[in-house]
């Protein structure tokens, strides 16, 4: 009896030494266990690129601590016959979970004994219990064509996560053009499986891992899903009560689904959520990408301090800056409507520097941010276009007619790459149409781009295209091409007489764009009558007055010319006829050595012996962005003066403010007193190359 006692407590030592004496297993709410693994570089996990890998890290910490007794002759373990293991078979599964069940998710036998025969090995066991294994994305969207095809293999069994099926999808779609992505997205709504998929995605959102759960909503979004939906507003929802887990990653992918989303309730709740978790994290985010995803996403009306913030932290990451990162700088702040121009002058400086083999779409990105942040950076803006003129053959016409069109609104004329566009519309008018036609003229009329060899040709190439769309080009833009051709002092006479049809001139002035259309019609009349023009219709043309001129006080200049010339000896805010108006008017003797005053010049002396001058004071807008070349409102002005018998005086009013009074009556006294007669270039269109 002591022996058979010594030998049972010998037996029990012997037990305990095979393993610890207790291990505590932590059942996640999918229904298995999920070990912690700490990545050696650091990085987040990727759980679309390793489900299964974990599914396999997560059995085989599942089995490290299990215990197992083989049969056989030792003495020390007969009678014992069994094998006991863990039942792992619904817990290693949790796509065989069904969320309509009144069971727990969990088992109460989750843990249980089995039996089976002593030669099985434990590879053997894994591969009975755990079948069949989910399907990564990756392989789903290797082994599938078509998002049909996705919707098949779920239909024939389907596994949990189904995140990975919409993941699939998406990466298939992004493979097709977009004809037959659209083809392919009315299949996959029409699809029997696909509303079943969405019933699962929802029943799972609030278990699955929550990068799964923003992948998900962002291939959903993507595939084109109505933003409406159930599904999509439950996904919304759903990341709105977990959106504490957010790691760097997820605040990537949070900020893309956001970025790429209409405004609604539960947008806008989560786009404040995603603020606030960014201004707590700010600081604590390493990727420079993610850091620019997020402000990109954040939108304009975020706080401005939470915009200065990140402002800062750009800063501080400059130096890790890639050539990518500062292209894309750009429209991160165009985006979030904020205009550093510590970063924006920094990030051009990397842009000229690493300008050479990047696309023209990149560099008209990079120009449309750069209108739409009112930064002007003329080495940058020579620089994009002195490389798209070097590359200009291999260039796409329509894409260099948007940088023309972006340089024209940020008021740039570049010489070479207008000069090269206006040789290819001479040598190849075929690819003009009415919209391109109208954007053109804007363009060379805006910036006065013309005193140029081929000028002419140009104009009349012009003109016969815009003569060949007149029977289907609508009333506005036929008057936006008319009057682009009035500032460059060419009168087509087609256009013209179609233009001042009564019919054409009721419908443009019961528009919405009235006041503009009144004032472009004053521009015809006043060319019409003023200009060496054939067509002398409009002078009996019936127009409403046009809205008066703003004014602008001029009192450094008001007060430069009452000291050098005294008062009664110029006027002030002369209105012309033909809506024009001048800031100062100076009456002199046709040789200009002397000035008269207001009363000779009425009457004393006669009108040919009277050398009238106008004092124009201009602010930069009146100039390309060089500030010495004239725009095309401001070179017809200047020719209709002449034509009007007045001697034209350029004031810059940014000029005239810096000076000091003594300086400032010096500048005027030459320009007054000056027997240089203005050339026609200069009164035209002058050319300053």
């Amino acid at each position: 009896m002591n022996n058979r006692a010594g030998s049972l407590l010998w037996n029990l030592k012997q037990f305990s030494a095979l393993g610890p004496t207790s291990r505590i297993v932590r059942l996640y709410p999918l229904g298995f266990c999920r070990p912690k693994i700490v990545y050696s570089n650091g990085s987040p996990r990727n759980l679309l690129n390793h489900f299964d890998d974990r599914m396999q890290s997560s059995v085989r910490n599942l089995f490290q601590d299990a215990l197992f007794f083989k049969s056989g002759g030792d003495s020390q373990t007969k009678g014992v016959g069994a094998v006991t293991a863990l039942r792992v078979s619904r817990l290693l599964c949790p796509r065989r979970l069904s969320f309509d069940s009144k069971q727990s998710p969990v088992s109460d036998d989750g843990l249980r004994k089995i039996n089976f025969h002593h030669e099985t090995s434990n590879e053997d066991v894994l591969t009975k219990e755990t079948k069949p294994t989910p399907i990564s994305w990756r392989k789903l969207s290797q082994e599938c064509n078509s998002l049909s095809d996705v919707l098949d293999k779920f239909a024939e069994a389907p596994t949990f996560p189904s995140s990975n099926y919409f993941s699939a999808m998406w990466t298939i779609a992004k493979r097709m053009s977009e004809d037959q992505k659209h083809f392919e997205k009315q299949l996959m709504f029409k699809h029997p499986a696909f509303t079943q998929l969405c019933d699962q995605m929802m029943r799972e959102a609030k278990v699955m891992y929550f990068d799964h759960l923003l992948f998900s909503l962002h291939a959903v979004v993507k595939l084109g899903v109505p933003q409406n939906t159930l599904l999509v507003q439950t996904l919304l929802r759903v990341v709105q009560e977990r959106i504490n887990e957010c790691d760097e990653k997820c605040l990537s992918v949070l900020s893309t689904v956001l970025e790429a989303m209409e405004p609604c309730k539960n947008v806008d709740v989560l786009r404040a959520g995603l603020r606030i978790l960014v201004d707590q994290q700010i600081w604590k985010i390493e990727r420079v990408f993610t850091l620019q995803t997020v402000m990109r996403s954040i939108g304009k009306d975020a706080p401005i301090s939470l915009k200065r913030k990140l402002e800062m932290k750009a800063v501080r990451e400059l130096d890790r800056f890639s050539v990518l990162n500062s292209q894309h700088m750009f429209e991160v702040l165009a985006a979030m409507d904020y205009r550093s121009l510590t970063l924006l002058n920094e990030c051009s400086k990397a842009v000229i520097g690493n300008i050479h083999g990047c696309p023209i779409k990149v560099l008209v990105n990079i120009v449309q941010s750069c209108r739409d942040l009112r930064y002007h950076n003329v080495d940058l803006f020579n620089d994009i276009a002195d490389y798209v003129a070097a590359t200009f053959d291999i260039c796409k016409l329509k894409q260099v007619l948007f940088l023309l069109m972006l340089f024209e609104n940020l008021t740039f004329r570049h010489v070479g790459l207008m000069d090269l566009f206006m040789k290819k519309v001479v040598d190849e008018p075929g690819f003009l149409n009415m919209k391109s036609l109208v954007s053109i003229l804007q363009v060379y009329s805006s910036l006065n781009h013309l005193n140029r060899p081929q000028t002419q040709e140009f104009l009349n190439v012009m003109a016969s295209a815009l003569t060949g769309c007149l029977h289907h080009i609508p009333s506005e833009n036929l008057l936006n091409a008319v009057c682009s051709f009035c500032l460059m002092n060419h009168f087509p006479l087609a256009p013209i007489h179609q233009l001042l049809q009564q019919d054409l001139i009721d419908e443009l002035l019961m528009s919405d764009n009235k006041e503009r259309n009144i004032h472009k019609l004053h521009i015809l009349a006043a060319c019409l009558k003023l200009d060496d023009v054939p067509y002398q219709k409009a002078i009996d043309l019936a127009l409403p007055s046009s809205p008066s001129t703003v004014l602008y006080p001029n009192a450094k200049v008001a007060e430069v010319l009452s000291s050098l010339l005294g008062k009664g000896y110029f006027s002030e805010n002369v209105q012309l006829p033909h809506n024009y108006h001048i800031d100062f008017e100076i009456r002199m003797d046709s040789n200009r050595s002397q000035v008269l005053p207001l009363s000779d010049g009425n009457g004393v002396t006669s009108a040919t012996d009277v050398q009238r001058l106008a004092v124009l004071c201009l602010p930069r807008s009146t100039y390309c962005l060089d500030l010495t070349h004239p725009r095309g409102f401001l070179a017809m002005k200047m020719r209709h003066l002449k034509a009007m018998g007045f001697h034209v005086i350029l004031v810059n009013n940014w000029e005239m403010e810096k000076l000091e009074m003594k300086d400032a009556v010096t500048v005027l006294k030459s320009e007054i007193y000056s027997t240089e007669a203005p050339s026609t270039a200069d009164v035209n269109f002058q050319s300053t190359c």
